[in-house]
């Protein structure tokens, strides 16, 4: 069908970064690696608190406002957390810091390297987006299940 449209266009032609581009692309490196470093640091925050939130919601709440296992949810949802936001972390960093290497050595394979952890990162991120928009789905499927077998009692 567009077949016409492609066939005076010739073999694709090799391109090379700009010096605006690689500036660009330094500049994206240093802000993802200072995200990143920050990123590290606050998933570490977030395995303490789920360690200690548990334990101290069992030591100040009254057991029966607690539940059987309520300190014990709030530390996996901390850690689960934690876990995914580790790899979005663990991504980005890998990006900045080959992205760095590559245009300080000029070596297209560490770019290559380099953008192959943004997409993994871009990757990641669209399937948690599809996995948490099919829970708030469900989430609303149920309330709305909810309200209607209340109002019919």
């Amino acid at each position: 069908m567009d077949s016409g449209l492609y066939a005076n266009a010739g073999a694709p032609q090799p391109f090379s970064i700009t010096p605006s581009s690689a500036g660009y692309l330094g500049e994206v490196a240093k802000w993802g690696k200072f995200l990143a470093i920050i990123g590290f640091v606050m998933i570490g925050i977030m395995v303490l608190a789920g360690l200690f939130a548990g334990a101290a919601m069992s030591m100040f709440l009254p057991q029966e406002a607690v539940g059987i296992a309520g300190g014990g949810f709030l530390t996996f949802f901390y850690l689960m957390g934690a876990l995914l936001y580790f790899f979005q972390v663990l991504y980005l960093y890998r990006f900045s810091g080959k992205m760095q290497d590559a245009l300080r050595l000029h070596d297209e394979e560490l770019l290559a390297s380099s953008f192959a952890n943004l997409k993994s990162l871009f990757k990641f991120m669209g399937v948690i987006t599809i996995v948490m928009l099919a829970f708030y789905g469900l989430g609303m499927l149920f309330m709305f299940l909810g309200m209607g077998i209340g109002a019919m009692m």
